[in-house]
């Protein structure tokens, strides 16, 4: 087969499906057992999940230690590949400890979907009129969502201006919605385009785009936590992190690494609890360039008086406990109760601590020892599989590599070959 031109795809059978991909792809028998496995669903289960489903890809689940937030022990669930990021969080969490671990708290639940008015005869005005019909325009919203309205959500109040584009002027109406548990994104959609015919009859204008909006500005998750200077490695260590920090505070092109390794810690968890972390990845970093007029970082870093450090982290988190994923999902149901979190607002607090532990090891690391230090014993464990290595072959060949201090495939597999023949 050397066409991808394949009609009803998602109507065959899983086997039909598999025999599609192996022909195009030329694949083994192996290799398609391993695209097929499911792991903790049945195949009947994600194919209701995506469309074209062939099978599932997993990801390493760990579970982050140490972790104390408002005065409450957890261990996070967290769902990554990349080395390091756990035991980096674990560790953070240990010297948070010292101090209390972290103090966090939520903004509260709250949503806004879009909607857009175009060739409005006059905006301004326009926007007026949608104002003043705001209780007409919450009663067609909450009609939606009675559920939702009587757990004591649902839409909450109306927002309106008018914004100037390269096709003209536009009309944009906020919904503003409290999801309550749930993410939100089906709630508020619904919402927003029950409400569209309504706006276009009071403004003579035209609804096209009715969506949700990932800069959750009104849903803010905050967490701080103290780190004691003699806990982290002395004074030294405090202003390495301090000038580290206000590195990438100040350019882009440093802040844009520097957020991504706090959203290595924040997209594990998301992912294990079930949660859509492309909606968090993006609210996250649009929030960083928000917020002041320009890229900077999510995380703020200061000395206090005693010389310790203190960190806090400020972003959108709508993640949600009802709904999607996390409701079905059985290994998402399994971390969410290890968690013990009570509330989206709750598990919303344990991701943003998340985020900043994994913020200060990574400062830590960077103004200390360097990152790829902290990096190399695991990814030379890697290293040492893909070569084929096992048990503790894999153990023997990792501390090889990293204390000659050559991290490559080709001298892994030269340490491997040199183990196997000592063993005949």
């Amino acid at each position: 087969m050397s066409t991808s031109e394949i009609s009803g795809f998602y109507k065959r059978s899983a086997q039909d499906r598999w025999k599609i991909v192996q022909e195009f792809g030329g694949l083994s028998d192996e290799e398609v057992r391993t695209l097929g496995g499911t792991g903790a669903l049945k195949f009947d289960q994600v194919d209701r999940m995506i469309e074209n489903v062939i099978g599932t890809m997993p990801v390493p689940l760990g579970v982050a230690m140490n972790f104390r937030v408002n005065g409450r022990d957890y261990l996070v669930p967290m769902a990554i590949e990349e080395p390091s990021v756990v035991a980096a969080a674990s560790n953070a969490a240990k010297m948070a400890r010292a101090k209390g671990g972290f103090t966090a708290s939520t903004s509260g639940p709250v949503m806004i979907g879009q909607i857009q008015l175009v060739h409005v005869p006059d905006p301004h005005s326009a926007r007026l009129a949608i104002l003043h019909a705001r209780d007409e325009i919450l009663r067609r919203a909450n009609e939606k969502d009675p559920i939702l309205v009587k757990l004591g959500g649902g839409a909450k109040d109306v927002e309106t201006r008018v914004i100037s584009t390269g096709r003209g002027p536009m009309v944009i109406t906020h919904l503003i919605v409290d999801c309550r548990d749930a993410m939100g994104a089906n709630a508020v959609n619904t919402m927003a385009e029950a409400v569209a015919p309504h706006l276009e009859e009071i403004t003579g204008g035209r609804v096209y785009l009715r969506i949700i909006s990932n800069l959750a500005v009104r849903r803010l998750a905050r967490a701080r936590a103290v780190f004691a200077k003699d806990a982290i490695g002395g004074p030294e260590v405090v202003e390495g992190i301090l000038e580290a920090f206000a590195f990438a505070d100040a350019d882009p092109f440093r802040c844009a690494t520097h957020n991504k390794g706090i959203m290595n810690g924040i997209d594990a968890v998301v992912l294990a609890t079930g949660n859509d972390f492309r909606a968090i990845e993006a609210g996250a970093h649009s929030y960083a360039a928000w917020k002041s007029g320009g890229y900077r970082s999510l995380t703020t870093w200061e000395r206090n008086a005693d010389g310790d450090l203190v960190g806090t982290i400020e972003l959108p988190m709508a993640v949600g406990l009802v709904g999607g994923a996390t409701a079905v999902h059985p290994t998402a149901k399994a971390c969410v109760k290890l968690l013990g979190v009570k509330s989206a607002q709750e598990l919303a607090e344990v991701i943003a601590s998340v985020g900043l532990a994994q913020n200060f090891a990574a400062l830590r690391a960077l103004a200390t020892e360097g990152i790829q230090r902290g990096h190399m014993g695991l990814h030379a464990r890697n290293i040492a599989a893909t070569v084929g290595a096992v048990g503790d072959e894999i153990d023997r060949v990792a501390e090889a590599l990293v204390k000659e201090g050559k991290v490559r495939m080709d001298r892994a597999k030269e340490i491997l070959d040199d183990i196997r023949r000592r063993n005949t």
